[in-house]
This record gives structure tokens, sequence and C-alpha cells, in this order.
């Protein structure tokens, strides 16, 4: 009996996902395979939604049926059949805010094993009890600090914010937080009959008074005698503290005016309890090395190695067997140590020792994330898997980029096969075979124009991936413009921004880059944003934004603010929340949808109004699904899922308003259309053409109007604002901050995006984003570039100029790449 010859193919036959069309395709294990194609072409559906979904749905068809309750499942794929398909893993990038809770620690799951190094090898206070390996997390109810609840931080009143002027007196209103009118009146009366100067300016009372005053919870009652022009007979007055009257405000009162007014003098500061840790003070008494897990968590990364390395590198030999009582030298506290140094070098190979544990998920860029994530499966030790990955270059500098690839090559070394959904062209070109779909987005896509080896598919004319990967694209032409004046700040500190001073190019487009962590985004996203929207008197658009308590904004000194009228900041967050936001509301497009349906015979006949056209409003949607055009299917021993209402079969609105139609076709044909069609049934609809239009400018002509907003990408959401952002016509001068805008852009989408970007620029706008693509650099008017490293080791301007300029930086690590990319425009193909 001869063997049969293993088959080194995954062979994909009838492919129909999504915008698939019917797609035949072989693609080689053991290998690195790229999935190229312009946004949308259907690069995920392929990747992700055809062949990890039908290896994940695989795989559960082998686990009892019970426990695949508690397992997330994807339902199984449109492909008619897939041979040689692996067990998969995803590693896709994640949407959504992160919680506050989460941190480098719990990512990495490193958080698990330095607690049971704690719990098991610490060394605890004489006569301490051994605690439990949970108490040492500030997530579970055995360790989290009672004051704080384990977050780290407290809502509190600060002197400062209190008392915003120590010039004035206590009876011209020194104590801002306390209420106005009769209120405030009794108060000053009261603080009178305790023996306090209320005449005195605050700043030459008794420090003691000053405290008791603003922070007391006493209550002492005072006969308060008859005033003139206030009080004609006496009465016994109860004083509040500053802080007390606050607290009593935000725990009581029903009038948000209170409430608003009351949080003015409020601020996230270190829990004073546990000084930020979030633990419980037996769980801090416990030390290992003499830290306590505290301030192990809050070590970078290669510190926290050099630290553990002399424990982990205990003979064998040395370390004692006994398990009675905890110790460094055990044999539990080397092998806990010796895994946690193992783990923690990879993190270091992927350059990422600047971070510590307790780094908040909420603070940490795109790359970074996606870097931790990586670094876990790299230790995972699996063997035959595919690993199904999602643009893992996105947010990543050049020169972070290259550890990345070489960790890429460790996993297919270690038997793997790797299928990776990418857009830099120079992780294409390390890649052992391309799968180019297209050649357009959405029903323009679908097809593959090739699959093989790199180098073939130069020939492909169809391929725009193609023309960018060989040189034949062309370049935008630009020469940078003149600044028509300059924003100065001066002595910036936060996060590891310290003391830094620069100067920003006003009417031109500047590029803010930089190594990954190094500072981009707190400059542009955080310390702009803020100074800019103080100057103009706005609050944060977002009321959810997360308040870091340990990053307070110091800047010396800002010049230049008055050129501005108004701020954009066009970040990546959701558009929405839930399913009920989608593209169409969003932008207001449907609005004018909504109305043309109203406006029809049939319509004014029935005495409909454009709410009847809204999914929202009850007299128009399908009170089945309540307008969500689906409903949850309850299994006994399956998980719940989802399918097609049965009533309006996905449609959203009752039989009656469906039967209303413009052009043939009803409100719900309309939603289901992409941008590029409903450009053309719409074109004759000024109020819709012109966001239409725009999202075609920006590269969304593929998603379809009715799109959720919890389906779209981080770098789709943000296209969108944009394009929102473009269709109005304003005035005066704006000053728009985009954070990585090109993230998750095919080369072609890019160059439409930078279109746009310029366009703003022509208007007399000022543009400023954080960027690490190097068409978008070079493209740029002017270059900041921050550095030398990633956290502690960034935080400082390294150099500026043009494009042209900063290509010849000594000091810049973006220098060597952008040279390069300059050289390659300025000589195509070579």
């Amino acid at each position: 009996m001869t063997d049969e010859p293993i088959d080194q193919f995954v062979r994909v036959r009838g492919a129909r996902e999504h915008n698939l069309r019917t797609v035949d395709v072989d693609l080689p294990r053991d290998a690195i395979v790229a999935f190229t194609g312009v946004s949308g072409s259907g690069k995920s559906s392929l990747a992700f939604g055809t062949l990890y979904a039908e290896a994940q749905r695989r795989y559960f068809e082998s686990v009892a049926p019970y426990a695949r309750r508690l397992l997330q499942q994807v339902g199984a794929p449109h492909v008619q059949e897939i041979t040689g398909l692996p067990p998969a893993v995803a590693l896709q990038q994640r949407r959504g805010a992160p919680s506050s809770r989460s941190s480098v620690g719990t990512i990495t799951t490193l958080s698990n094993l330095l607690r049971m190094l704690y719990s098991r090898a610490g060394t605890y206070p004489p006569g301490a009890a051994r605690l439990d390996a949970e108490a040492f997390s500030p997530n579970t109810a055995a360790g989290a600090c009672p004051n704080c609840h384990g977050l780290g931080v407290v809502h509190d009143v600060t002197e400062e914010l209190l008392v915003p002027d120590t010039s004035l007196s206590i009876r011209d209103g020194a104590i801002a937080a306390w209420p106005g009118a009769w209120q405030g009146a009794n108060l000053r009366s009261v603080v009178s009959g305790l023996g306090i100067d209320i005449d005195r300016p605050w700043r030459k009372l008794r420090k003691k008074d000053r405290d008791w005053l603003l922070y007391t919870e006493e209550q002492p009652s005072v006969l308060v005698t008859p005033e003139r022009d206030r009080i004609d007979y006496g009465y016994h007055g109860t004083f509040w503290s500053a802080r007390k009257h606050i607290m009593h405000v935000l725990a009581d009162s029903k009038s948000q005016q209170m409430r608003d007014r009351a949080l003015r003098f409020v601020r996230s500061v270190p829990c004073p309890q546990c000084h930020g840790s979030g633990l419980r003070p037996e769980a801090l008494a416990v030390t290992v090395a003499g830290r306590s897990i505290s301030e192990l968590n809050a070590l970078p990364l290669d510190e926290l190695v050099t630290l553990l390395r002399p424990i982990a590198e205990l003979a064998e030999a040395d370390a004692t067997t006994s398990t009675a009582t905890s110790g460094e030298t055990t044999e539990a506290a080397v092998r806990i140590c010796a895994d946690l140094v193992a783990r923690v070098g990879v993190l270091l190979d992927l350059g990422l020792g600047y971070l510590s544990l307790a780094r908040r998920s909420t603070t940490l860029s795109p790359g970074e994330a996606q870097r931790l994530r990586i670094a876990s499966q790299l230790r995972s030790g699996l063997f035959g898997v595919v690993y199904v990955l999602d643009e893992p270059s996105a947010g990543l500098h050049p020169a972070d980029a290259e550890p990345l690839l070489d960790v890429l090559d460790r996993l297919k070394a270690a038997g793997n096969s790797l299928f990776v959904v990418e857009h830099d062209l120079d992780v294409v070109r390390r890649a052992d075979w391309v799968v180019d779909i297209g050649p357009g987005a959405g029903e323009g896509g679908g097809r593959v124009l090739y699959s093989g080896p790199v180098a073939g598919l130069e020939a492909v004319e169809e391929s725009i991936t193609s023309r960018y990967l060989f040189g034949r694209a062309e370049p935008l032409d630009h020469r940078p413009r003149t600044p028509q004046g300059w924003l100065h700040l001066h002595g910036v500190t936060r996060h590891n921004l310290r003391d830094v001073s620069v100067e920003i190019p006003l009417c031109v487009l500047t590029a803010v880059t930089g190594v990954s962590g190094s500072g981009k985004s707190t400059l542009v996203t955080q310390v702009l944003a803020e100074v800019v929207r103080r100057h103009l008197g706005q609050t944060p658009d977002d009321p959810d934004e997360p308040d870091d308590a340990a990053a307070e904004l110091e800047v010396d000194d800002v010049s230049g603010l008055e050129a501005f009228d108004r701020l954009v900041l066009v970040d990546q967050r959701p558009i929405g929340r839930t399913p009920r936001s989608n593209l169409a509301t969003y932008t207001g497009l449907f609005d004018a949808v909504r109305k043309l349906y109203a406006g029809t015979d049939t319509a004014k006949a029935r005495g409909y109004s454009a709410g009847r056209f809204s999914f929202n409003v009850a007299e128009g949607r399908c009170e089945t699904c309540q307008g969500e055009g689906f409903v949850a299917v309850e299994l006994l021993f399956l998980p719940g899922t989802y399918a097609p209402c049965p009533t309006c079969h996905g449609a959203r609105y009752n039989a009656e308003t469906l039967e209303v139609t413009y052009r043939g076709k009803n409100i719900a044909d309309v939603l289901a259309m992409p941008v590029d069609t409903a450009a053309k049934f719409l074109a004759d609809v000024s109020s819709a053409s012109r966001s239409l239009e725009t999202l075609r400018d920006v590269g969304l002509g593929y998603l379809r109007l009715g799109q959720p907003a919890t389906e779209l990408s981080g770098g789709e959401a943000q296209r969108i604002k944009l394009a929102t952002e473009l269709q109005r016509a304003r005035r005066g001068h704006a000053l728009y901050l985009l954070d990585e805008p090109t993230a998750g852009l095919h080369p072609a989408d890019i160059a439409l995006l930078l279109r746009q970007l310029h366009r703003l620029v022509d208007a007399s706008n000022t543009v400023v984003l954080v960027e690490h693509d190097l068409d978008t650099i070079a493209a740029a008017d002017w270059v900041i570039d921050l550095g030398p490293g990633g956290g502690i080791a960034g935080g400082q301007v390294v150099a500026t100029g043009t494009p042209v300029e900063l290509a010849s930086s000594k000091t810049s690590a973006t220098a060597p790449y952008l040279a390069r990319r300059l050289k390659a425009v300025l000589n195509p193909g070579s």
C-alpha cells in the first residue's frame, strides 16, 4: 500500500460570502500568504468570513453541544467546499472602546503569573496569612481597594478647583464651590460666627483653617444673629465644608443644572488609600525582590526582567522544594519567574520594553495593542495551525514593522501557516504568496485577480495593487506650501511629553511622525485638541471620553490660538454604539431620503410624514423586530443566535411603509444600496447627492447606506466623519486633527484621502495628522518627528522641517525610511 502524498494547499471552492463571486482559490500551507486589494474588495470576506469561519465551525463541531453554549460562534460561511484547512487562530483589529480595567498585564495574561508569584512565593509580613492569587487583583472582590473599588482613582475635589483665586476673601467669594444667594450668605455668617476672619485674603488664612473649611466632615451649628439687609431675626445655621456640599449635591440633587455646576469642582485623582494601585493593604504588604506587586506592575518591562532574572536563574539545586512557607528561593518562585522572563522577552523583541504591566489599554496605540496580542500567540507554542491576521502592521512605524515581520517568520518556522490581510506593501513583499482581490470595492470587487508568488502579480494589468507594488502608480504631485503663521506651544507636559516645546505651522498639512509610543497621539489628539478647545470654549465631543487622572496637562505658554475659529477632531472612535446608528443617519443624508419618500403621491394620500420612514418610529417600523431587521433565536443546546426577522425579512419596516416607492424602490431598498449605486439613483436630489459624492471622494463608495455602525472599521468611521465635515460649507479657519487616517487603507484609497485633506488646506484650514504611512508623510508640507524611542525613551521633538529636510536628519528614526520613499517617488521603478 503506497502512501498518498499530503496536499500542501488549502483549496477553496465556491466562496460566496458578502461580495465574493463564487471564488475558487488554492492557498499554500506552511507559508505567509498576503491577501491584498482595495478597501472593500473582499479580502476580509475570504480570509475571515470564509476561511477562519469554516475552521472555527469545524472545531466547534467536535465540541460537546453543551460546551458550545460557552463559546462565541460565527455563522457557517457561504462556501461550497474547503479542503486541507487546519485549525485556525484569528488576530483581528479590536473594535470599540477598551475597558478602563484592562491593561498590558491583562491583555498578555502576564498579570496572572505575577499574581501567582506573589501568592505562592512572596515575602509576607510576620504573622500574615498567605493570600490567594485573586487577592492581588484589583478586579476581584478579594483584592479591590474598598475606597476606589479597584479602579485606582476616585472623584474628589482639589483646593485649586474649590478656590481658584486665593487673593479673594471668603466674603468676596474665595470658595467658589459654595452655593450663591441666601445659602452662600448663610455659610459666610456661620464661618464668621466660628471665629474665622471672612474679610482676610484666603492665602493669608492659617492652613489648618483652610483645610477645615474645605474638607471637614464636621457640621457645627452656630447662632447667626440678625444682620442688616439680610435677616431680621436670629437662627441656628449649620456649616457645610466645600467638599461636603459638592458631594451632597452630586449624590442627592435632582437638579441637573446644580449637578453640572458641582462637577466643575471635581477631578479624578489617585485613590489616597491605595495610592492608585487599586489593591487592598494586605496585598500591598507582600513583596518580591523587596517590591510590592504595585511597584512591579509600574516598572517598564525591560526593568521588570532585570529585577526577576536573578530569581529565574537560581540553580534548581539551590531552590528549596518546601511549599510550607513562601519565599523567593522556592521552586515555585524560580519556575514562575523563569516563565515571566521568557514571556516578557518576546515583548522586548517586539520593541515594547518601555511599556509597564499596569499601562491601561485605553492609552495604547493600535500598533502597541496589535503587537501585544501577537506576542501572546508566539508564546503559545502551537504547531500546524493557520494564523489569520488583520493588518498586523496597522499603526506601526516602519522601524517597528521590521521586528514584527521577524516574529511572523518565527511563527511560520514553527510549522504554522499565516494568512495576512494587509495593505503595507513592505509586508506584501515579504510574503511567500499573494492573493489579490478586486478589481474594485463592493459590487466592483469580489474576484480573485491573481493567486501565486508575489513576483507574478506584476503582469496583472487589472490589479490596482500591482501598480503600487511595482512602482507604476502616479505619485501625488505636491510641492510644500509656505506656512501662513505659527501656533507656539512651550513647556508641554503630559504622559511621556516632558517640558516639550513645539511649533505648528498654519494653513498647511503637517504630519506628526515617530516610532510607536513616542507621544504622537498625546501631542495631537490630546494636547493640541485640549488647548484649542479651551481657547474656543468648547467641551469634548464625547462625554464618555476617559478621564486620565495621572495625566494632567501642563503648558507654560501658548501663542497663535487666535488664528482658529473651529476645532475638528476626526478620530477612529465608532460613529455609533448600536446597529440603529448607520452611515445614512450619521451623515444626515437619511433625512433627505425620508423627506423624498414623504413627498411621493402615495405618502401624501396616506398622510405619511417623514417620520413614518424612520425604522426607530413605531408607526413605520416592523413591530416584530422593533425596526432591528433581525430577531434573537434561543436554542436549547446551542448558543443563542440571530436570524432575519420572519415578518419583514430584514427590511426593518412594516408592509404599509414598504408599499411607498420612489422610482420603483422602497425605503428599505435604498438603505441596502451601496453608496456608488445610491449616488446614481439620487443624483438629482441635491440634499442627498452632495453627501454621497463626498463619501465616494474618500473611497467609501462600497459601503451600504444602512450599514450598521457596529460593522464599520475604525478607519471607515474616521473617513465617514471626514466626509461629513467636507460636505459642510464652512467659513473661517479650522484646525483639523486626525489620528492615523490612512490606517486600514490600500495605497489607492490613501491617494483619494490625501486629495481631500489637501482640499481642506486649500480652503485656508490647518490639518495636523498622526501618521506612519510614508506616502502620506512624503506628501505633507511639514513634518514633526517625535522620539527618539517609545515610552520614557520618547516624548521629545527630534526633527522638524519639510519632508525633504526631515529625510536628511541624522537623529530621526523616520528619516532613513522617508529618504528611501522620496527616492522611489523621484525614480519610480528603481
